[in-house]
């Protein structure tokens, strides 16, 4: 076995390889008919029980002592037998779990092997500057994707700096405050009178028509209709001179 891990001609690595297999098969198939030889003796010992009875029935002792005798040999060598079975099951439990141990130490080394071989011009300093490439490479992706998802169009007022305008705005709300105030001050100014002689009084218009005289009744009245209209007109006009 140890001749596989430290070497050997390809023969003799056969060899060892196919013997464990051809022992567990040759001990399995004795074991099995040690098995049937047990079950003959366990058959030939109840017969004999059997016989010593039947013996022993008709009378016949010496008869049925021998049937005694005889199932004492064969318990004899039913116990041997059971013995050798016993060992021979101990060896092949032996033999098969050095075998599966022999079949683990061979997948450990071909796992060995197959590690060195991946690892093989492989070092930390590598693998260092490999993951360093990587991690650029990454962000790199992700700046170009950036830059994809980026819009084309870009409008005028993108462009526009927004602290000029709050400036603009500032500049603009100064000057509103100065219309107020200077609407405020006119509004306090005291309002100048204008003489009388230069007040403008809307009087009524003075009739063209001939004023006729009364000559009958019908008349009297149109007059002091008409008078009536002067007096009125001249009240209103009084009232708007405050008179």
């Amino acid at each position: 076995m140890w001749s596989y891990f430290f070497g050997g001609s390809a023969a003799s690595k056969s060899k060892s390889k196919e013997l464990p297999k051809k022992a567990i098969v040759e001990l399995r198939e004795h074991i099995n008919l040690l098995n049937k030889k047990q079950s003959h003796l366990q058959s030939q010992i109840n017969n004999q029980v059997i016989e010593a009875k039947k013996f022993l029935n008709s009378g016949n002792k010496v008869q049925a002592k021998n049937a005694l005798k005889k199932k004492k040999i064969y318990e004899s060598q039913l116990e041997k037998l059971e013995n050798t079975i016993g060992s021979l099951e101990q060896q092949l439990f032996s033999i098969e779990n050095a075998n599966l141990n022999l079949e683990t130490m061979k997948a450990m080394k071909q796992g060995s092997m197959a590690m060195k071989a991946i690892h093989n011009g492989l070092d930390i300093d590598k693998v260092e500057d490999t993951m360093d490439e990587v991690r650029e490479q990454v962000e790199l992706g992700d700046e170009i994707s950036e830059a994809i998802a980026r819009p084309l169009y870009v409008s005028s007022t993108d462009l526009i700096d927004d602290e000029e305008l709050d400036e603009e705005l500032d500049m603009l709300a100064e000057e509103s405050q100065e219309q107020i105030n200077e609407t405020l001050i006119d509004v306090k100014k005291p309002a100048v009178a204008v003489p009388a002689s230069q007040a403008k009084i809307d009087l009524p218009n003075v009739p063209n028509a001939e004023i006729k005289n009364p000559v009958t009744s019908s008349n009297d009245m149109i007059n002091d209709e008409e008078e009536d209209e002067d007096e009125r007109a001249l009240r209103e006009l009084q009232a708007e001179m405050g008179l």
